[in-house]
């Protein structure tokens, strides 16, 4: 199994860039990310709260460079 870590991107981002990191995590599209975000906040009313969530505890790509200073994470094992 890969190594996948979930994170904010920091270039691709629209509001706080919780979409543009799972597009980019999954490899999707961030436009079709958003636009299923907006149908579940429209259609089930839990999206918005489960996007503030996530805001707060999936933590920015640029973050990579502080784990990597204890050794336990590197910014090239995201990059395959």
């Amino acid at each position: 199994m890969s190594n996948i870590r979930l994170r904010k991107s920091s270039t691709n981002k629209m509001i706080t860039g919780v979409c543009g990191g799972i597009g980019e995590t999954f490899d999707i599209d961030p436009v079709l990310v958003r636009l299923g975000w907006c149908l579940l906040t429209i259609f089930a009313g839990s999206g918005l709260l489960l996007y503030i969530i996530a805001s707060v505890i999936i933590p920015y790509d640029y973050d990579l460079e502080d784990e990597a200073v204890d050794g336990t994470y590197t910014k090239e094992d995201t990059e395959e």
